[in-house]
This record gives structure tokens, sequence and C-alpha cells, in this order.
């Protein structure tokens, strides 16, 4: 199902009125990769951010066509590349205009938790911020079949928190991007490794990988991630948290059909 989040969700939802803001506060960018196979994954991790978020925030999606049509991205998409946005990610602080502070995450993310929360680690002394995720998967396959790669590092380029204006990250040009390795830019070779700071794991929970600890707040998911395949891919219809997913879902479609069907 493919609809127009514009028109479904306009800037200022949030479950918040707009009167709550302070005016002068700029909204909190946050790039999220899309994948035309995945278009419900993306409106549903889109509603799922904004239904929670208590801070104004815009949300952009990473769309492989416009890349391409606005000259931004040309590179051939490889075999081991499992999403239209495996590379074009790296495209961030570019596309924020190298200023302030901006997110990058995968569509395949269901949102539990107010993104002020994730904002409010930021820290400046830092080129870029994520989960530094210690994963090694056990299938061979992931999503609808795609191959499973593994590399050092994996996952932690799925969220990242850019300090945009970094002088580090102001190598990361539509050029280099379209030119470097997989294993330089997934594993942020451009960065000494004291100018990755680290987010806690729940905020990029990998469904199948961590674990809640049953009475420890600390390990409940804020952010779920379904990096094998969630269950909008009928092989992954009965994954860990397919029943969160589902119901924000429901939900989300039902406020688009109310949106576009207004009494």
């Amino acid at each position: 199902m493919t609809t127009n989040a514009s028109k479904i969700l306009p800037f200022s939802r949030n479950g918040h009125d707009n009167g709550e803001f302070n005016k002068q506060e700029q909204p909190f960018k946050i790039f999220v990769g899309y994948d035309s196979r995945e278009d419900l994954a993306y409106e549903v991790c889109r509603y799922s951010i904004m239904k929670r978020s208590s801070i104004p925030v815009q949300i952009i999606p990473i769309k492989l066509s416009e890349m391409r049509n606005n000259g931004l991205y040309w590179r051939e998409r490889g075999k081991l590349e499992s999403t239209e946005f495996s590379f074009s990610r790296f495209l961030t602080p570019f596309l924020a205009n190298y200023q302030g502070w901006a997110m990058f995450v995968d569509c395949d993310v269901l949102y539990l938790g107010d993104i002020k929360e994730l904002r409010d680690l930021i820290d400046d002394k830092y080129a870029i911020m994520c989960v530094q995720h210690d994963y090694t998967p056990k299938e061979t396959t992931k999503m609808d079949g795609a191959v499973q790669t593994f590399y050092p590092r994996k996952n932690w380029s799925s969220m990242v928190l850019y300090n945009c204006g970094h002088p580090k990250n102001k190598v990361l040009t539509p050029e280099l991007v379209n030119s470097e390795t997989g294993a330089f830019l997934h594993r942020f070779q451009w960065l000494e490794d004291d100018e990755i700071g680290s987010v806690p794991f729940v905020w990029n929970f990998l469904e199948g990988h961590n674990k809640v600890v049953e009475g420890e707040v600390s390990t409940f998911p804020k952010a779920i991630h379904y990096t094998r395949g969630g269950p909008w891919f009928e092989a992954w219809k009965n994954c860990e948290f397919a029943d969160l997913w589902l119901n924000e879902m429901d939900e989300y479609l039902k406020e688009a059909e109310k949106n576009e069907n207004p009494k």
C-alpha cells in the first residue's frame, strides 16, 4: 500500500498542540532510508516517530529515484546491497547542509519512545553517535530473500546521530559517497574511534538479537529495528514484536483513512 504521508500527517502531528513548542525551536531533522519495497514500513516508522515526539521534527525520506534525479547519487547498485539506501544514507550531513545535528535511521524501525529523549543524548564533542552493536547474524538471508552480509560494526550505520557541522563530516560529499567502498562508509573510516559516541542499545533494539530483561526498564526498547525482516514481509510475519508493529500499522491506516475521507 502506498499513501501520501504529507497529506495524512501534517508537520505538527506529534500528540501535542503546536502551542506547547518553543516557537524558536528548529525542527530536528530525521532522514529515513526509503525502499520502494517497504513503503508501508516507512509510513509506520514516520507515524510512530511523529505520534510520540514532544519536539518539532522534520522527517525526510531518502529516496533513490530522487537522489538520482537530483544528480546526488549515481553509483550502480551492488549485489550485496539489501536496500535502496545502502550508501545514500551517508549523504545525511550534506542533505542537512552541514549544519547542526540530524539523524539517519532505516525505515524498518518502530519507535516506542519520544525522540526528544534520544536528541537529549547528543554530545557536541562527537562527530557521530550510534548504538555500537556487537552483532553477527545467524541467518544467511533477510527481508524478502536478500543476502545477509557480515562485517565489522554491522548495524552501527542503521541509526546515526550526525554532528553535521563537524569538520570530519564535511568529507561526506556526493562525490565521496558515490565512490568509496562499503567498508569505508559503514565502518565510519573517515573518523577516529574517539570521535564516535555511544547511544544505549534500546534506541536501535535489534529484533532477534537484543533481549528484554524482565524488570529492568533500561532494557525495554525505545526503537525496535526489524533488521532481519518485519511483518510486512510474509516470511517474517511472526517475528518478535510483530504484534506491536501490526497494531501501529492499523492505527496509522485508520488515521490515514480519516484524513483522506474527513466527515
